[in-house]
């Protein structure tokens, strides 16, 4: 029964394969094809799939993988029985074919060396079909790995959730709600902002005005923590940029790394700056703070005399910069740029650089929903 369901689809090929040859009276061919897709039917139900695609048109090969395995343990070889499998039936193809040349077609010769290449022609003929649609399933297999994990790489930074951050946002809410009742109002709207973000499934692209709208929550509550006069924020976004698509959670890693690493090790605080702008075909992002820069060890940026003296550009490390280069990487091909300029003591720039995707039809902002804490 497991034998016919393997081999159904192989016997209705053999049958339709049949019927030219039915057609000019060679009536052998269809009780040959349907036979042979048994016997396939049957090597199929105790081989794995790979050890059908694995098969290899080169003979030689194949018996040189065949006594590399089973010279140290004999064992049963799978690919050396279909290989057998493959000449055995060539040679009861021309045995049915030699009395009754006009019922069964086959290739035959009297010449032995003529024979010989029709032999070993027939694995060919099998096998090369094998290994090029084996290449085929391989690439999708790539390209499908590729895409699921860079889902989980996508999905892991969504979700991620700093429980200092947490931490921090929550003690400054509490500190609020006795003297300043409606900025912790505020701010616990802007908190269940982030978090349904974080939490919901999103697209791999949207556009740069929603986008800018998760980080300046993102930026309220920490201009909270830290206070308006340690923490400024500039911001100078050009109006022509803000429907065009970048990848999800794009500035938020960025912000973060530059508060975390770049102004809170700081005393005096300072500013961040975002900006955006049109250049030639491609939207440029910079986030740009005045910290304490990266200590990490340099490379010379080599475009500009001055900035090599005086500036030194770094190729990023953290898990959120480096999910963000990636996700550029691959969302947005590889004429996208991520570079980070950095002078110890007087801070550190990153410049995206992203080729203009194709766009999305323009969507109203999603309502803020402040009453919603009002239960």
């Amino acid at each position: 029964m497991v034998i016919a369901s393997v081999s159904g689809p192989a016997m209705i090929g053999g049958a339709f394969l049949s019927i030219p040859a039915m057609l000019h009276r060679e009536y052998l061919t269809l009780p040959f094809n349907l036979a042979v897709a048994l016997v396939f039917g049957a090597y199929r139900t105790f081989v794995s799939e790979e050890d059908i695609w694995s098969f290899s048109p080169f003979v030689d090969l194949s018996i040189y993988r065949w006594i590399r395995r089973n010279l140290p343990r004999p064992r049963m070889d799978r690919q050396v029985l279909l290989l057998v499998l493959i000449l055995g039936i060539r040679v009861v193809r021309n045995s049915i074919a030699h009395p009754y040349p006009h019922r069964l077609f086959t290739l035959t010769s009297n010449s032995w060396p003529v024979l010989l290449a029709i032999y070993l022609c027939t694995p060919m003929v099998v096998g090369i079909p094998l290994k090029i649609w084996d290449q085929v399933r391989i690439e999708r297999k790539l390209e499908e790995q590729s895409r699921l994990l860079l889902e989980a790489r996508l999905d892991a930074l969504q979700r991620q959730i700093n429980p200092h951050f947490l931490f921090n946002t929550l003690n400054s809410i509490a500190s609020l709600v006795r003297f300043r009742p409606e900025q912790a109002r505020e701010l616990i709207v802007k908190l269940a902002s982030i978090l349904r973000v974080l939490l919901q499934d999103r697209e791999d692209l949207m556009q740069l005005r929603d986008e800018l709208q998760f980080a300046d929550d993102y930026l309220d509550i920490e201009v909270a923590r830290f206070g308006t006069e340690k923490l400024h924020v500039v911001k100078d976004i050009a109006p022509d940029t803000l429907d065009l698509l970048v990848p999800t959670m794009l500035l938020q890693p960025l912000i973060e790394n530059s508060i975390k690493h770049g102004l809170e090790p700081r005393m005096a605080g300072g500013t961040i700056v975002l900006s955006s702008r049109l250049q030639a075909d491609k939207l440029v992002i910079t986030v740009e703070d005045d910290g304490v820069g990266m200590p990490a060890e340099p490379r010379l940026f080599e475009d500009d005399s001055s900035m090599r003296r005086n500036r030194l550009l770094r190729a990023g490390t953290g898990i959120g910069m480096r999910n963000v280069r990636e996700r550029m990487q691959v969302l947005c091909g590889p004429d996208s740029g991520f570079e980070i300029l950095s002078r110890p003591g007087r801070g550190t720039r990153v410049v995206l650089t992203i080729p203009l995707l194709a766009q999305l039809p323009p969507a109203p902002a999603p309502e803020r929903e402040p009453h919603s804490i009002d239960a």
